[in-house]
């Protein structure tokens, strides 16, 4: 199946050189092949001699920087850009530099922290950073300054559309910089046993409470006696507690958008179980962090693609909610569309179209692939 993808064809629209996206295809086909981020893995299922392909990956990755490369996945027509860090565990790398101890004090690792715009129930990468508690020194305002680096790559593509983030990016010194750059924010909230401080207009604190199954709106207080904002907060049937948000947007915007953000929790879902991205071994940092980035492009490509073969296998997004509405639908349809990823039709699935077809759908993949990355590129230019 992965052989009828051209992979190159993709790559010439986020490398600049030929011969980088060449190589960058034919690496991108063996992540996907062989669903695995390590160097060994991909050099056998690349052509030609494993031990040859090896050194081919090592020599793209000094000359090409494929990080660069991701921020052209940003979707202009994006409503919103969502921030969520996931824990990479490498508990056998005592020696690597950039690997430090994860948050349960223990276990050998990193943080990824990615950007990403919300696509069919999944996200786009368009930007991500990594850190660990060796990399930042154990020091909270190195975590803050890493956090900033990652919305620096992506903040003139942000625009007016708001940053999703959750509860960690809470820190007053994020939202004064958010606001000074009128950037909205749309923050889970953690009213646990150290929850902000909130004020109203005269310096009184406010304690915030909302009973199960209702909803509570607190407009224009100030976050931590600094910031303006708007807190909602929800409590729903079944759940052991409520889902409190701040934002700059109208509050039930707020919540609303929020909700959607569980799309880069899934995507991140994907890329362990399906390419295995908890696996990626590196010496280096900036190694590391390449191939990760390869990865994330290996996703983007990989989703595009297969959300086009379960269009065609299981009908579309509209055919799947006419099924839900009482329409005339098949059953089948809007079962496997609600149930598979792109992803996981494209790498698991048996796929029953014609070579024609699944050439038409790719083909036409790749033009749109060309329409985002170029109207990305437009944006961030």
């Amino acid at each position: 199946m992965l052989e009828f993808i051209n992979t190159s064809g993709f790559m010439q629209f986020l490398f600049d050189r030929d011969d980088l996206a060449e190589k960058a295809g034919q690496i991108i086909e063996a992540i996907l092949e062989s669903r695995s981020p390590r160097l060994s893995d991909i050099s056998h299922r690349m052509k030609e001699n494993p031990e040859a392909n090896y050194k081919v990956i090592q020599r793209f990755l000094e000359r090409a920087d494929p990080r660069e490369a991701v921020i052209r996945l940003f979707q202009e027509e994006a409503p919103f850009v969502i921030a969520d860090p996931t824990e990479i565990s490498r508990p056998q790398a005592k020696k690597t530099p950039y690997v430090g101890t994860l948050k349960d004090g223990r276990t050998k690792g990193f943080w990824l922290l990615m950007l990403a715009t919300p696509f069919r129930g999944r996200a786009i990468p368009c930007g991500f950073v990594t850190y660990s508690s060796r990399t930042i020194a154990e020091d909270v305002t190195s975590r803050n300054q890493e956090h900033d680096r990652a919305f620096q790559t992506v903040k003139r593509l942000v625009g007016e559309r708001p940053l999703v983030l959750d509860r960690e990016f809470s820190y007053l010194s994020l939202l004064e910089k958010l606001v000074a750059e009128k950037v909205n924010f749309v923050i889970r909230l953690n009213l646990g046993s150290h929850p902000p401080v909130f004020t109203n207009d005269e310096g009184r604190r406010m304690g915030l409470t909302v009973a199960p199954g209702e909803t509570a709106v607190y407009r224009q207080i100030y976050c931590k006696g600094q910031v303006l904002v708007n807190v909602i907060g929800t409590w729903e049937k079944g759940f052991r507690k409520p889902l409190w948000v701040m934002t700059t947007l109208a509050p039930e915007k707020g919540l609303e958008i929020y909700q959607a953000r569980m799309k880069i929790e899934e995507s991140f879902k994907d890329l362990k179980s399906l390419l295995h991205l908890d696996k990626v071994v590196n010496k280096t940092q900036s190694n590391m962090e390449k191939m990760v980035a390869l990865v994330l492009i290996a996703y983007a490509i990989g989703l595009l693609v297969g959300e086009s073969i379960r269009d065609h296998l299981y009908g579309s997004p509209e055919q799947a909610s006419a099924t839900t509405s009482g329409q005339h639908v098949p059953a089948h349809k809007g079962k496997y569309w609600a149930l598979y990823s792109g992803l996981f039709v494209l790498l698991k699935q048996k796929i029953t179209l014609t070579h024609q077809v699944l050439e038409q759908v790719i083909l036409a993949v790749q033009r749109a692939f060309a329409c985002l990355v170029l109207a990305g590129v437009r944006c961030y230019v």
